[in-house]
């Protein structure tokens, strides 16, 4: 039985059906942004491995620090102990972030962060005495992860996790924000879509813990593009209604959008931060969410006294080494003008999208490049021609989309360009 027949008999992929996986390529090599197949084929990684490997693939920086790590402790608990990764990292961390944002609860994966985000919203409001606010706002068209109460925030009608919505928490949804990022902000709320915040917290905010967001970009909710202003107007309702602000930056934290956080779009603080992806450049599962001091002593106030989560791999050695070295990169500021480069190329060479045949609109901020179509792709279509164009793209819902390495060259990325206007066209 070859590889590839195990893996179609025994092995269950991301969003896939086991019994028609669609095509299937073995990669054996990753360096810089291409990928090697097992028949020699090599393919440029256009999604940075679902929006993670931000410096490309084996970056020498990081591999030779996991590779010393690993030679003197891979892994140790982390209740009761602590280990210089994990303060390092929380240094290179809380420098980078905003004022008020210093106590990091390292955890294992994107989805667990905003789990764990959630759960520290509901402690918190429970350790003040409100124990009714247990529920969540966010908006529609938001993708928070695919663990269960991630899931709940999730769009439960159009989002990827529809399917579930009647056996999930119900959770308190307004309508995505409507103004895009490139259109002028008006002031009246009724049409800025602030004054649907409004009523929701002004009616059912006593029973609301957190509204959670993505800033500025809905990720694989659609890949949207919205106004900064409307999480300026939802960090002052959240205030004023007694109900944190939690920060879904897993997808476009660490440079994605051309600010280091997409919440600096906004000059927007929340209460909690949620992490992953690059945080350790797409070398090994990490993530982590940050609170201010407020959240993190009132919930030492609760009646448990200690916040109750402690995930096996907390802040494993392994992974925080590999964000040090990941964050070390960013050091330098150089990433700022990769991925300003990268947003003129999408600009240019994407536009000639725009007047096909089934595409309604075409997007680009910072090194998020998207071709919005009017009918559905089917993923498999572009997993198909990969060999054949050279580029690896993996469209979902109607986009077809690219988040490359920040590292990519300008030949590279008008490979990539060139591969989803095809794409789009309908032809290889």
């Amino acid at each position: 039985m070859t590889p590839l027949d195990f893996d179609a008999q025994h092995l269950w992929h991301p969003y896939t059906n086991v019994a028609d996986p669609g095509p299937m390529h073995l990669v054996t090599g990753a360096e810089g942004v291409w990928l090697t197949c097992s028949d020699g084929t090599r393919m440029i990684d256009a999604m940075s491995s679902w929006w993670c490997a931000i410096h490309g693939h084996r970056h020498p920086a990081i591999t030779t620090a996991m590779k010393q790590q690993i030679d003197t402790m891979p892994h140790v608990m982390f209740g009761g102990l602590t280990h210089t990764p994990a303060i390092e990292l929380g240094r290179k961390l809380v420098a980078l972030l905003p004022d008020g944002l210093n106590r990091i609860f390292y955890c294992d994966s994107g989805s667990v962060s905003v789990e764990v985000a959630m759960k520290m919203a509901v402690q918190y409001q429970m350790a003040r005495g409100h124990d009714g606010k247990v529920e969540f706002a966010t908006t529609r068209g938001g993708y928070h992860g695919d663990t269960w109460k991630a899931m709940s925030v999730c769009d439960p009608e159009n989002g990827m996790h529809g399917l579930f919505r009647g056996a999930l928490s119900i959770q308190h949804f307004i309508p995505r924000p409507p103004i895009r990022i490139d259109d002028v902000w008006p002031q009246d709320p009724a049409a800025n879509g602030l004054a649907a915040l409004e009523c929701l917290l002004r009616d059912k905010g006593r029973q609301i813990a957190a509204l959670i967001v993505e800033p500025v970009v809905q990720g694989a909710g659609g890949m949207y593009f919205y106004h900064p202003g409307w999480l300026r107007g939802a960090r002052a309702l959240c205030d004023a209604h007694d109900v944190l602000l939690i920060l879904d930056e897993i997808a476009t934290g660490f440079g994605r959008t051309g600010r280091l956080f997409a919440m600096d779009h906004a000059g927007v603080v929340p209460d909690i931060l949620c992490l992953g992806k690059a945080l350790t450049g797409g070398h090994i599962s990490f993530a982590a969410a940050v609170a201010n001091e407020t959240v993190a002593r009132g919930i030492g106030e609760s009646a448990a006294g200690v916040f109750m989560h402690g995930p096996t791999y907390m802040a494993n050695p392994l992974a925080c080494v590999a964000g040090v070295a990941s964050l070390g990169l960013l050091e330098d500021q150089g990433w700022q003008r990769q991925v300003g480069d990268i947003e003129a190329q999408l600009r240019a060479e994407l536009e000639a999208a725009r007047g096909l045949a089934g595409v309604a609109d075409v997007r680009v901020l910072g090194a998020i490049g998207v071709i919005e179509m009017h009918d559905t792709v089917d993923p498999r279509i572009a997993h198909s021609l990969a060999p054949e164009t050279g580029v690896w793209l993996r469209p979902f819902a109607r986009n077809i989309y690219c988040m490359p390495p920040y590292i990519i060259s300008p030949d590279e990325l008008s490979r990539v360009t060139s591969a989803m206007v095809a794409l789009a066209r309908g032809a290889p």
